[in-house]
């Protein structure tokens, strides 16, 4: 199962590492805190893009009140689209706190288009070894980071990219399961009108309430839709 886990896991791989690994080089350049640190942050924390901001308020001398608003801020987008594996994770015992501690975006969009069977025990057993396997990656990276970061010098410039480009992979992979391009343009619409209506502070959170509506409504249309066939073939 293990090996099935790494293949699925792969494209993670690719993105978490040197996402980690850059998170630990600016957590050992800008703080004054020991190298394992940056370890601890991401098995403790494990919020990505948060622990990079957490370093950058904390290097501006926030208050750690301060940091824990704006990660929250940060991560509110998981509470959208969480929802949507409640059924999935019901009746995993006591594997369910991990598997929702350990959703981030990419965990998400690989948990909902991978193949599945009717074994719904085996499945959540999948589920959990690709969150573990995915936090692995990303822990790795930050230790691999946080010694980098203070043995040599290091330029990370041009590393965020790897973000982008996982992304894009799971959206890849995101149609090829769902076979509909809707959510894609819908989000694509939402992410421009947000940018166009909303200072960039707020971007993010406008651009997933606008495509959470969209995707409302499109989901209501269809219901309606189905309710009046099955009224007309009764």
């Amino acid at each position: 199962m293990n090996q099935t886990v790494f293949k699925l896991t792969l494209p993670i791989l690719f993105g978490y590492l040197p996402l980690g690994t850059a998170f630990g080089v600016l957590f050992a350049t800008q703080l004054d805190y020991a190298w394992w640190i940056a370890p601890l942050m991401g098995l403790v924390i494990y919020a990505g893009a948060g622990q990079i901001l957490a370093v950058s308020l904390l290097a501006a001398n926030a208050g750690l009140l301060e940091v824990a608003v704006a990660m929250f801020v940060l991560n509110a987008r998981h509470l959208f689209y969480g929802l949507s594996l409640l059924g999935q994770f019901q009746g995993a015992g006591w594997r369910k706190a991990y598997l929702i501690f350990g959703l981030t975006d990419e965990t998400y969009s690989l948990l909902t288009s991978r193949p599945r069977t009717g074994n719904k025990a085996n499945e959540q057993q999948l589920d959990f070894r690709i969150t573990a396997f995915n936090q692995l990656y990303w822990v790795v990276g930050c230790a691999l980071g946080g010694l980098l970061g203070e043995m040599v010098a290091f330029n990370s410039t041009g590393i965020e990219f790897a973000l982008v480009a996982l992304f894009i992979v799971l959206t890849i992979e995101q149609f090829k399961a769902l076979g509909d391009s809707f959510p894609i343009w819908s989000g694509a619409l939402a992410a421009g009108l947000a940018m166009l209506l909303v200072p960039p502070a707020h971007q993010l959170i406008a651009g997933i309430a606008i495509v959470t509506l969209v995707l409302l409504l499109h989901y209501r249309h269809h219901r309606n839709a189905l309710i009046k066939t099955e009224a007309s073939h009764d």
